[in-house]
């Protein structure tokens, strides 16, 4: 089976699993709550891509695809709004378990109350140098559009992950 073949079906199966209502780690509140735990990987000579959706609770469905090991290696700290600098925050770790030095891009996305009239908004980090075998804390940040408190933003998400 070719490996688009495969990509084809690993979305899918994720599109399954969303629609089930399974939960992944990914996933955090914007009340400085979070969830989640990290994942390991092997080291490869490859990139990763990941742009997985989930919502808080609970651990990420299987999958031994190069594409799920990225997303693993990512856990939410907290989800806050900062008022000092106007902007939300999601404090990540990136954690790597493999046998090589990998650079992580992640893009989280922030989001309201299911039904709500919360414009999503994301916020992107390339470049988060992580050597084999350690863990790198960083704070991926996007600017607050609103005008109040930032209390309607609920929740923030891990909605892609890359490693090269």
């Amino acid at each position: 089976m070719n490996k688009r073949h495969v990509r084809a079906i690993a979305v899918a199966a994720v599109a399954v699993v969303a629609l089930t209502g399974a939960r992944g780690s990914n996933g955090g509140g914007c009340d400085g709550s979070s969830s989640g735990s990290s994942g390991s990987s092997s080291g490869s000579n490859h990139s990763d891509n990941d742009g997985g959706s989930s919502t808080s609770g609970g651990s990420v469905p299987g999958g031994s695809g190069s594409a799920d090991k990225a997303i693993r290696d990512v856990t939410i700290d907290e989800c806050k709004y900062d008022s000092a600098t106007k902007n939300l925050v999601a404090r990540i770790t990136v954690k790597n378990d493999g046998s090589m030095d990998y650079d992580y891009s992640v893009s989280m996305k922030f989001k309201g109350a299911a039904g709500g009239d919360v414009i999503p908004r994301t916020a992107f980090e390339a470049g988060i140098a992580v050597a084999a075998g350690a863990s790198q804390s960083v704070e991926v940040t996007t600017p607050y559009i609103g005008t109040g408190d930032g209390s309607e933003y609920t929740e923030c998400e891990v909605s892609r992950v890359s490693r090269f």
